[in-house]
């Protein structure tokens, strides 16, 4: 076993918590694996693995060592993919989790047809800073970006709409003002967001006038309130539009709320453009996501 086997090992190890798992991921035999950690172990002159009854823990060593092992192996496997020239390898995404099941996932069967060869993971979170952490190749994230080295290129926008189900309009009365929206139940985001700002002062906590409210960490949890008849939501019109079109939620307040279009880039370590795989699915992007014509713009209007 060569040392770039060994490190990915370590690395499936300290990934899986114990040998087993670690083997079963790499289809080697438990003994195989540990025999590969004592090796590297002696090889390097200190100890990486705390082994137990339940399982490896990393030592500090091991941590600090996991990281640059992670960093040998995306070198490696980047400069096998600029030689070939079919692109291969896997292609870590991080992204929005509504913006990966309303949007990515779609499009996925389409990008597996022209690149059978990559395989792809999905590391979703709402944080930016979690989505720029680095471990993946390409981070796709909205509205405004923390400080960072890490080129990004913006390849989309979308509004943010307010909208409720037919059923609760039906029951409630549509709101003609934002006056009226005192009394009405709103569906907000519990965390500390931007996307509360329902009206043009663009403060970061919810309007007073929005006094009856629903709360959730999650947009999508958000929006199956809006579709079940608990109140009126707003998100971003790519985390709708299937709804809209389809009439299971129905826009109100258009052009009373604001909406200024929030942008989406897609980030990524700027040496990394060359890697194939990675160049490909930005290519692949911003061919699906041109802006001004983005596959979630609608033709919808208050009917209000």
């Amino acid at each position: 076993m060569d040392r770039f086997s060994e490190l990915s090992v370590f690395v499936a190890v300290a990934d899986a918590g114990d040998f087993t798992s670690a083997a079963r991921r790499l289809n080697l035999t438990p003994s195989g694996v540990s025999k590969a950690m004592t090796r590297l172990e002696e090889r390097l002159g200190s100890t990486l693995l705390r082994r137990s009854s339940k399982g490896v823990r990393l030592t500090r060593e091991g941590e600090n060592f996991l990281e640059a092992a992670r960093r040998a192996l995306t070198a490696l496997h980047d400069a096998e993919s600029v030689a070939k020239p079919t692109p291969t390898g896997t292609l870590r995404i991080s992204c929005l989790p509504s913006f990966a099941i309303y949007q990515l996932a779609p499009l996925m069967p389409m990008f597996q047809q022209a690149y059978p060869a990559i395989q792809v993971e999905f590391l979703l979170s709402t944080e930016a800073r979690a989505l720029l952490d680095r471990q993946s190749d390409v981070a796709i994230v909205s509205g405004s970006l923390p400080d960072t080295a890490l080129v990004a290129r913006r390849f989309a926008t979308s509004r943010w709409v307010a909208c409720a189900s037919p059923q609760y309009l039906a029951k409630h009365g549509r709101p003609q003002t934002l006056q009226d929206l005192e009394h009405h139940v709103t569906l907000n985001f519990t965390q500390r967001t931007q996307w509360n700002a329902w009206l043009a002062s663009q403060t970061v906590n919810p309007d007073p006038a929005l006094r009856r409210t629903y709360g959730a960490n999650h947009g999508d949890m958000l929006l199956a309130l809006a579709r079940a008849g608990s109140g009126i939501v707003r998100l971003a019109e790519y985390h709708l539009s299937t709804d809209l079109r389809a009439g299971v939620v129905e826009e109100i307040l258009a052009g009373q709320i604001n909406e200024t279009e929030e942008v989406l880039y897609l980030v990524y370590e700027r040496h990394k453009h060359a890697n194939t795989r990675i160049s490909v699915f930005l290519d692949f992007m911003q061919a699906h996501f041109r802006e001004g014509a983005e596959p979630w713009r609608t033709a919808l209007s208050d009917k209000g």
